[in-house]
């Protein structure tokens, strides 16, 4: 494939994160561990939906685990928020910022998918909100499973991870919060004269990927189904791609139902078809290189070094993620030949 320019959003996107990396804060305390990062609040248009955006990166004592994205809809009757962050302190400042919007009650955190950077911030809700409703996909209990101190193989193996990685903003007092309830393909509910729509459109990304629809004011919280303006993460064993696919079709679908995107990961976008073609195109792109290798025979280094990757080797998270991307695609591709 040819080599070709980064497109200005590109370049913009990189900016930005770069921008919010190198910006001084200064320091908040919280309960758990004091919050040196900025943490701008970003606000929809003539909507009452705000939402964070994470930094791009491995979580890590420099990102703090700030790598994700969250967000909230204030309602008459109470507040909604969408994922909760990947340590209790910057759930915390999450909901700071609730406060500086809104004296109403956090009623209900609906959780995309049960990874680390997106739940450890539940934590700082059940603390310090009065334990409002978590909600998920039923495949999330998956990853819960054991006691407090366990939580199941995987998450124990990821808690004890990130509490090296993260100290002191995630430590031995740090707990993966279960959720209250569990849905499977689709819920909804009304608050404050509000409808929230949550769909299921995992495994994908992770066994219960969801996003939820704010229909009253054309929003989508896309979790991890969506990336804007980065590189997805594909290198994990519980990625489905053509399940993934299908998730994306079904975005595309709501068309002038959505006016903004807010992804799990980068920036929100006014443009709903462009970023759904975005992530689509990208997990297309290392599908089809990583099967062709595998028809020819090509050993994996010598198909990843001479794969063209000029199209996303200047979007944020390429480093951390397109080699790892490509060879768990790579496998997948060869188990299905084999078969």
């Amino acid at each position: 494939m040819a080599t070709c320019t980064a497109p200005r959003w590109i370049l913009l996107t990189i900016a930005l994160l770069s921008g919010m990396a190198a910006s001084a804060a200064t320091p908040v305390e919280t309960p758990y561990g004091a919050v040196s990062l900025p943490f701008t609040l970003h606000k929809i248009p003539d909507a009452p939906v705000y939402y964070v955006v994470g930094l791009s990166g491995v979580p890590d004592s420099v990102n703090e685990g700030h790598t994700s994205n969250a967000g909230f809809v204030v309602t008459k009757a109470g507040v909604v928020v969408f994922d909760a962050l990947g340590t209790p302190a910057l759930g915390y400042r999450l909901l700071q910022r609730i406060r500086e919007v809104t004296d109403k009650p956090v009623r209900c955190v609906v959780v995309s998918h049960y990874h680390a950077d997106h739940i450890y911030g539940l934590q700082a809700f059940k603390e310090h909100a009065n334990a409002p409703t978590v909600l998920a996909q039923r495949g999330t209990l998956g990853y819960i499973g054991g006691t407090a101190d366990s939580q199941g193989e995987d998450a124990a193996r990821r808690l004890e991870q990130r509490r090296e990685a993260l100290f002191p903003w995630v430590d031995e007092n740090t707990i993966i919060v279960a959720p209250d309830q569990v849905f499977d393909r689709e819920t909804s509910f009304e608050l404050g004269g509000v409808r929230f729509e949550i769909k299921h459109l995992g495994p994908a990304h992770a066994p219960g990927d969801s996003v939820m629809l704010v229909r009253d004011y054309g929003v989508l919280f896309g979790g991890d189904v969506i990336y804007g303006g980065r590189v997805p993460f594909l290198d994990s064993p519980e990625t489905d791609v053509e399940q993934w696919l299908a998730g994306l079709d079904y975005i595309a679908g709501l068309k002038d139902q959505v006016e903004y995107v807010i992804p799990g990961h980068g920036t929100m976008s006014e443009d709903a078809q462009r970023v759904v073609e975005a992530t689509r195109d990208y997990i297309l792109y290392v599908r089809e290189a990583m099967a062709q290798a595998v028809r020819d025979f090509i050993p994996f280094d010598e198909a990843y070094r001479h794969t063209d990757w000029s199209r996303y080797e200047k979007l944020p998270a390429f480093e951390a993620s397109n080699r790892g991307n490509a060879y768990r695609i790579y496998l997948d591709e060869e188990a299905r030949f084999l078969k």
